[in-house]
């Protein structure tokens, strides 16, 4: 299928040693993309590009790296240039979660979350965007956002902010970029099987029985949404959220 095409096109795609952005970058190399493949844990990333890349189709390569670092930023598109010769998509997948009652929230907590997952994104985007402008090709950003930049979620002030912020960012986006044929959308995932949700024993439960199609999404779910959004079927779709929930946000039942 022509979405599923990415033959020739290089991407990066932080946050990717597991999980959603792991999934994300073996799609994306699956179907034919070069990918940087970046994550904060040099171990775990350097597994990832390598149990991609015996795939056989599409290439990666790792960096290592906190993607809310501005050196790291910049480090990532130069990668991209200096191995796979140009750059066409972008995605900011990284992000940390620090739960925490707002009235007792710690300074400290709300700076790694605002670094990580607005400061990373702004500027993953920016160095991006520079460079898919200089080649005159045009391009795709995605920021991976959450339903809980919809809908209050206990203890997550923080992290909902943010992911509302990077909704109103891709907004914006489009003024600055459509002249340059940069798409910029974000996708909002619910409730989402990975490595880390899976640590707590109830999780599943919970959310099949509070989500209207009966279970949580897998990574497949969400990477699917992306590979739509930075693929050359959505050339015309910008400044756009898609929430990939199972209906929980049209009901929005607290698993509390």
């Amino acid at each position: 299928m022509a979405n599923k095409d990415f033959t020739g096109l290089v991407a990066i795609v932080t946050g990717a040693g597991n999980g959603i952005g792991f999934e994300v970058a073996k799609q994306l190399a699956l179907n034919g993309a070069s990918v940087i493949i970046n994550d904060i844990d040099v171990k775990l990333v350097k597994a990832a590009s390598a149990q991609i890349n015996e795939l056989g189709k599409g290439q990666t390569f790792p960096v290592a790296g906190d993607a809310g670092d501005l050196n790291l930023i910049q480090l990532l598109v130069d990668t991209a240039v200096k191995q796979f010769g140009k750059l066409h998509i972008a995605i900011a997948n990284a992000g940390i979660t620090l739960f925490g009652d707002f009235l007792e929230y710690k300074p400290e907590s709300l700076q790694s979350v605002m670094t990580v997952n607005l400061q990373g994104s702004f500027f993953l985007a920016q160095a991006a965007a520079r460079q898919i402008i200089k080649q005159k090709t045009g391009g795709s950003i995605l920021f991976m956002s959450s339903v809980t930049g919809h809908q209050a979620h206990k203890n997550l002030a923080a992290y909902g902010m943010t992911k509302a912020a990077l909704e109103m960012l891709a907004k914006n986006l489009v003024i600055e970029l459509s002249p340059y044929k940069i798409t910029v959308n974000t996708v909002a995932p619910g409730a989402t099987l990975t490595e880390r949700t899976l640590e707590d024993a109830e999780y599943t439960d919970t959310w099949s029985r509070i989500t209207p199609m009966g279970r949580p999404a897998t990574v497949e779910d969400v990477a699917s949404a992306v590979l739509f959004l930075v693929s050359p079927m959505a050339g015309h779709i910008t400044g756009q959220n898609l929430v990939v929930d199972g209906g929980w946000t049209a009901v929005s039942v607290s698993p509390y």
